[in-house]
């Protein structure tokens, strides 16, 4: 029986090209038909590999994980942007390649990002998704998270609504 090493760690800008890809490739499954097709082209052209190299060293923290070698998901953190709630940490994103969903790798990156977070001091943690997105919802909800909060999130012409989840 063979061990797979699955490993969640910072990325380093090595890691650039695959995160873009990660991004470009879960984004586009996640958001086909609740982003208008023009923002999320342009979102997914803008946040390319140099992009992704820049948020190596930006100020939030970029996670990814590491399935043998193949970076499967990353996750953003860093602290909550919305003062209007007491939550100290924000997973500001968190996603896998498709094709690593639904086997808890998820579980795993996120809770790798609530305890980064919980050792850099964070009392409690908030999460913001798309209302529309029934599956990020779904994840959220079984991971202990309460939807306390709402707000919207611009596209072009259209505005969609955002849930957020919290976690004390």
């Amino acid at each position: 029986m063979k061990t797979l090493s699955i490993d969640v760690r910072q990325a380093g800008t090595a890691d650039a090209t695959a995160v873009s890809e990660v991004h470009r490739v879960a984004w586009s499954q996640a958001y086909a038909g609740l982003i208008p097709h023009r923002p999320l082209t342009e979102m997914l052209e803008r946040r390319g590999e140099a992009w992704w190299r820049r948020a190596t060293r930006g100020p939030a923290t970029l996670l990814v994980l590491d399935v043998e070698g193949t970076i499967a998901g990353y996750a953003t953190i860093g602290l909550n942007r919305a003062r209007a709630l007491p939550q100290d940490g924000e997973i500001y994103e968190i996603y896998l390649r498709p094709e690593f969903q639904g086997i808890g790798l998820g579980r795993k990156l996120f809770g790798e990002a609530r305890r980064l977070l919980k050792s850099l001091g964070c009392n409690g943690l908030v999460v913001w998704c798309l209302e529309d997105s029934e599956h990020a919802i779904r994840f959220f909800r079984r991971h202990g998270g309460m939807d306390v909060a709402e707000g919207m999130e611009d596209f072009a012409d259209v505005r969609l609504r955002k849930i957020g989840f919290v976690w004390p």
